[in-house]
């Protein structure tokens, strides 16, 4: 019934025409059934980790952290390869989804937020959304800073590219392992099925865990002007990106935990990466805001 109200909803207009032709997802669904045809491997395993924590990172500390907040500075040369494999997640392309997102903390949790679950429901704010005509395409006056850089318009015009060259590469080392070693019981297929569609849909359902459940269920550690909530469940799965609240209090941060019991492993690897100098110049909370959630904090609340 939920899904038939937001088809229903995508229809009622010409600004709000359903998607089915250019969004992926229901094909991601649907083609997730063939694990169940290419059959288990450890490979196809691991293929599923590694693409999964290779592609949560690039979203949460790139396409957020960085394309949508600016939380630190790196070279342009690492800013397309976040661009890239952030990109592979089929989810659009940085420009898009900083535009979007930024968008949504100008307006949080008021008419104008675009996927608030307390305007409207759950379900919108996790995917309806996304299959709506009036939310595809770019909306450049919210990323001046970010259209400079034509390699980033490149990838969000030809954002197929990322997502295909990560299925042939799954592909091509499924079929190589299968040459060499058989006994692996792997194969290109298969890679595919797990390291792509798999991974594909588990990374989607937890990142858009941070725009519905965020803004439901969770503790308020600030008083904010929304409904963002810190959950831990979301942050273990988002690499950090559940300290919602933490972050709606101060977006500009590369660390969304506060205090070492609060995991961020996006902002744990940004430090490896710092060390490495890969990334800089990583901003962090003011003293201030340590001293409001001591002092100002408003009493938790739990939904």
């Amino acid at each position: 019934m939920k899904l038939l109200k937001i088809l229903r909803h995508c229809a009622a207009d010409e600004d709000n025409r359903l998607l089915l032709t250019s969004s992926p997802l229901i094909f991601m669904h649907l083609a997730c059934i063939g694990v169940f045809f290419t059959g288990f491997s450890w490979v196809a395993l691991v293929a599923l980790a590694l693409t999964y924590f290779a592609r949560v990172f690039a979203l949460t500390a790139g396409f957020h952290r960085y394309f949508s907040h600016r939380a630190f500075k790196t070279s342009r040369s690492f800013q397309f390869l976040l661009a890239w494999v952030g990109t592979s997640s089929a989810q659009l392309g940085p420009m898009w989804w900083a535009a979007n997102h930024r968008h949504h903390h100008q307006h949080s949790d008021k008419e104008e937020d675009i996927h608030s679950p307390v305007i409207k429901d759950a379900f919108w704010a996790h995917i309806g959304w996304v299959l709506c005509n009036a939310h595809s395409e770019i909306k450049y006056d919210r990323i001046k800073d970010l259209t400079k850089f034509p390699e980033l318009k490149f990838i969000d015009r030809f954002h197929v590219l990322p997502v295909l060259s990560l299925i042939a590469l799954l592909y091509g080392i499924g079929w190589g392992l299968n040459s060499i070693y058989p006994a692996l019981g792997t194969s290109g297929l298969q890679l595919v099925m797990w390291g792509f569609f798999l991974s594909t849909v588990f990374v989607y359902h937890v990142t858009f865990c941070v725009n519905s459940v965020t803004h439901i269920i969770g503790t308020k550690r600030f008083v904010t002007n929304d409904e963002s909530r810190n959950n831990w469940w979301v942050a273990l799965l988002t690499f950090g990106e559940g300290w919602h609240n933490n972050h709606h209090r101060y977006p500009s941060s590369a660390r969304q935990g506060m205090y070492w019991w609060e995991i961020d492993l996006s902002y744990y690897i940004l430090r490896l990466f710092e060390l490495c100098g890969l990334v800089w110049d990583l901003r962090k909370y003011p003293e201030k805001v340590y001293i409001e959630a001591t002092e100002n904090s408003v009493e938790p609340q739990t939904q």
